[in-house]
């Protein structure tokens, strides 16, 4: 059985409401807490590891999952400190958060699991800024921006004379650091007048009941509310499974991962299956949820990679 994307827009709405959503309820009180798996971590990886784990339960009675969403910050901070075994991340780990791992001890394995396309979304009644440019976005979202740019028509003085309200992911997520990196030029540059959340079904909401707002987030949030979200093409190419796929969207496409605890991966096998079953599944579960899953060499080369 494959998730449906109702499925997903189901488990990621409740994730707006608690932060972390566990998996596999049905278990009994006496169960093991080795036979627990924890995995954290971003919000645009969520939705994978969400599927994933609904699958695997469903083909592993007596397993436990639980998924949070604490941010790719926030999920390396407590895969760091070894509390968890996996955690979901929107961009690579950064050398300090490498360092934080080493200081304590968690040797780890990186895991790219798909492509994303992180999407500009806009409200539907938006039939202006239905395409924008790099250097547009960059002007829009830099710090020198902040407190100065505050209307469309200062982006183009044929949009309305109308105030811009933006929504955007917090400082702890992946999502921020590749934005900024990629639009403004350097990771974490960013102006702060605007709605942050590290829950993208948050950004979805504001964006989909202002009709000046702009915000950004990955693409399965999206593909997930298209009736209540128009999305902006970027230099003319619009963020489609297509687009991403033959390398067209940029440069706002980029891989995402899942990071797993190298002692978990040896020494607690369904710890193992859970990796394996992700690997084995991707092509099929990762379309699902509205994300472009890597050639399946490169899944086959990673899972031989792991044993």
């Amino acid at each position: 059985m494959v998730m449906s994307r109702q499925t997903f827009s189901r488990y990621a709405l409740a994730s707006a409401v608690a932060a972390t959503v566990a998996i596999g309820f049905g278990v009994g009180q006496a169960q093991s807490q080795s036979r627990l798996i924890q995995v954290d971590g971003s919000s645009t990886v969520f939705p994978i590891s969400e599927a994933m784990a609904e699958e695997f339960i469903a083909a592993n009675p007596g397993m436990q999952v639980t998924v949070g969403v604490s941010g790719t910050g926030g999920g390396f901070k407590k895969f760091c400190e070894n509390e968890l075994d996996i955690t979901g991340a929107s961009r690579p780990i950064k050398s300090s958060e490498a360092e934080a791992c080493a200081a304590a001890g968690v040797e780890y394995v990186e895991v790219p699991i798909a492509i994303d396309a992180l999407t500009v979304v806009v409200h539907p009644q938006n039939t202006w800024a239905t395409s924008m440019t790099v250097e547009q976005l960059k002007m829009l979202w830099e710090p020198a921006a902040e407190g100065r740019i505050t209307r469309w028509n200062q982006i183009d003085p044929s949009w309305p004379n109308t105030p811009i309200s933006l929504y955007g992911p917090g400082t702890d997520s992946g999502t921020f650091d590749y934005f900024t990196e990629a639009i403004v030029g350097t990771s974490g540059d960013s102006r702060a007048d605007y709605t942050a959340s590290e829950d993208d079904n948050i950004l979805v909401m504001g964006v989909s009941r202002d009709r000046a707002a702009l915000g950004y987030f990955g693409m399965a949030y999206y593909l997930e509310n298209q009736g209540r979200l128009a999305s902006v093409a970027i230099n003319g190419v619009t963020p489609t499974v297509d687009h991403v796929a033959d390398g067209t969207y940029g440069p706002l496409s980029r891989p995402i991962f899942v990071y797993v605890k190298k002692s978990s991966l040896e020494s607690r096998p369904e710890v193992r299956a859970f990796v394996e079953f992700m690997l084995n599944n991707a092509t099929e579960l990762v379309p699902e949820v509205g994300y472009v899953p890597l050639p399946e060499s490169r899944y086959s080369d990673i899972l031989s990679g792991l044993r």
